[in-house]
Formats: structure tokens, sequence, C-alpha cells
């Protein structure tokens, strides 16, 4: 199977990281829970996990790198502990709904919110950002790359004009953690979003929340911590105030096997890899007679997404033809991203998306292309 489903996670890991999970499913007990060697063991695992993404991520101090199982949660727990009801909150059309669920939530219960629009190549006016931040604004919400069209946002941009009215800026991301640089100290970045088993090519049920010091988050979710047990409330430190429950500390073994491989091979040798396959993808296909590609790829730093129609073809049909005859995987239909793909015009239709990793080869690349050019044969005769 030729896999380029990467945004939705990542199939091929690094060399370390199922070995890592294993080793961790055999010798781990639970993570600060207890003094013995196989709590111990757990407890280093997870401390290192979170110094390193502190160190990929530039978050100045690993224990505000509070650990989640997805960048949903993340999400969520940023979300709903910064904003309240009659708030104002501004976010955008590129959103995932891991954004815009939360917020609508909120807005049903008075958060005002207002929405940057994209263009049909689901560009944005960053004027329209600073048009809408208002002085009473708690926080700019936003992607830092649209997971249907690849788009980057310039989140230093964002961050200035959030700030000089005195909004957080929150980031989802989801699609660019291990592959864009990201370095949320000298981008200004509030609160960062991830997930661990997309760029950062660890396991599923991964993922985190880091927090700028000095921001003050209200508890998702309550209960054990393995530390001030008698106290009535949840722990007022980062990453216990964030973290109830046991950790998949399992899971963060292999993640930060998955880390050791990123800062062995450099982030950005592996950000060239995928990029160099993504763009002779979307050169292919850009001239291709019957297939419309979406997107704007006139900024070298955006996600290894490229997302397409073929002419008289439906995306799912187009899909499920790639993986039955091709053995092409793929993913088709609305993305979870109900307003870019209004944006678009292609709320009715969907789209095909076809995402790239380091793991992808140039062969891969040439057999996708001939496969697209084939349907869309088809799909003009």
């Amino acid at each position: 199977m030729i896999y380029l489903d990467s945004a939705a996670t990542s199939l091929h890991k690094p060399e370390g990281v199922a070995e890592a999970v294993a080793n961790a499913i055999r010798s781990f007990g639970n993570p600060a829970r207890g003094a013995h060697p196989a709590a111990l063991d757990a407890s280093r695992a997870v401390y290192n996990a979170r110094r390193k993404l502190a160190a990929l991520l530039g978050c100045p101090r690993p224990d505000h790198v509070v650990f989640t199982c997805n960048a949903t949660e993340a999400l969520n727990i940023a979300i709903c502990g910064l904003l309240s009801p009659g708030d104002h909150a501004v976010t955008t059309d590129l959103e995932h709904n891991s954004v815009l669920r939360p917020l609508y939530a909120l807005q049903a219960r008075g958060l005002q919110l207002d929405f940057v629009p994209a263009d049909r190549q689901g560009r944005v006016d960053y004027a329209d950002f600073e048009r809408m931040i208002r002085p009473d604004t708690k926080a700019v919400i936003c992607t830092h790359a649209s997971n249907l069209t690849g788009n980057a946002l310039d989140l230093r941009r964002i961050a200035a004009l959030a700030h000089a009215k005195g909004a957080l800026l929150i980031v989802d991301a989801a699609q660019t953690a291990g592959a864009l640089p990201i370095d949320m100290t000298a981008m200004e970045i509030d609160l960062l979003c991830v997930t661990g088993h997309k760029g950062l090519m660890g396991p599923q049920g991964t993922g985190a929340l880091l927090i700028r010091p000095g921001i003050e988050l209200r508890p998702f979710k309550r209960g054990g911590s393995g530390a001030y047990s008698h106290d009535i409330d949840q722990p007022r430190d980062y990453p216990t105030r964030l973290e109830a429950g046991t950790l998949n500390a399992h899971g963060l073994a292999g993640l930060s096997a998955a880390l050791d491989y990123i800062a062995i091979a450099g982030r950005e040798s592996l950000f060239v890899l995928e990029h160099e396959r993504m763009q002779r993808f979307y050169e292919a296909l850009s001239a291709m007679d019957g297939v419309t590609v979406y997107g704007d790829f006139s900024d070298p730093i955006r996600a290894a997404i490229v997302s397409l129609n073929i002419r008289g073809m439906d995306a799912a049909e187009a899909a499920d033809r790639l993986a039955v005859d091709y053995e092409i995987a793929v993913r088709a239909g609305a993305h979870c991203a109900p307003r870019m793909h209004r944006a678009l015009g292609t709320e009715d239709c969907g789209a095909v998306r076809f995402s790239f990793s380091p793991f992808t080869t140039p062969e891969e690349v040439e057999a996708a292309i001939e496969a697209v050019r084939a349907l869309a044969a088809e799909g003009s005769s």
C-alpha cells in the first residue's frame, strides 16, 4: 500500500517507537504513583518526553508541557480553561472542529465570537485580524496550517496583533508540530496545542498543551494527581493542575523515541524530504486537465498537503478507486473543516486529500501522479 494519509496519522514510524512502547508495557508502573522502580521508570520516561517536547517547540519550562491524549483534548483544555461566557474571541475559517465545536459551545452560553474569513484559495487577510481584535478580546485561536489546504498562517504576525490589544494566542499545531519550524517563545505563542501521532511520528493517544509561564487555566477535569491527595481541589501547580488521572506513559515512551529520531535526523531535513514529495505531486497535478487543486502553494512554509477534485468523479468515489485499483491510501470528505470547505466552494462535494511524510518515496509520488492522471482521463471522457 502507498500511504498518503499522514495528515490523519503517521503510519510509518521511526525505528524504535514500537520497541519503546513494547518495553514500557512490559516494565512500567504508574508514573507519580509510587517510589518503587517500576513507578520511577515510568515517571522518568514521562519527564524525558516532557523535556524533549519543550526543547523541540521552544517552551521555556518542561513543567509547562501538559500531556493530553491528542490535540483535540489540548484545545478543549486551553479554550475552556481560558474563555468564559461574555468574553470575546477571534478565530478563522481555516479551523478544524477541534477548535470550532468548543467555541460554538461557549458561544451558545454567551461567548462573543468573530471569524476571519478565507478566500477561494483558503487565504486570510491579516487586516481582518487587526480589525476584529478588540481591546476586550480575550484570545485569538487559530490553526498553524489548514488540514485541508496546507496553507500556513503567519503566527508571529498574528501574535503581535493579538498582544497589541492584550489578547492571548492559542495555536492548533496538529498539522505542523515536528514538521514546520515552531518556537513558541520566539513566535510569542501563549498556548500551543499539539498531537503526537502526526508530524511528531509518535503513537496515537498522545498529545500536549504547552503553556507560556504566567498564564492561568482552569482545570478541565479533576481527579487523582499522585500528590496533594488530601486537598479538596486539583493541585495548582502545572502540569498536575491539568493532568488528572493516569497518563499514557506507554505511549509517551514511544513519543520520546520519536522525538529522539527527529533530533538526530533533523527537523529541517525531514521538512525538506516531505516537501519535495508534496511539491513534485502538486506541480504535476496543477497542470493536469480535469483536476482542481485547492490552496495557495506560493509560500514554501506550508503543510505537506495537496487536496483536489477530479472532474466528473465524487471525492469519495475517487478515494475508493485509489484504494481499490491502485492501493493508494488518501482521505476524502469534509476533513472536520466545514468552514474551510464552504470558503473553497467544496461544501457539497468534499475533496480528496493527499498528505506526505518524510517516509514517502519518489516512486510512490510518481505512482500517485499516474493514478490521478488515469482517473482524470476517465472523468473527462
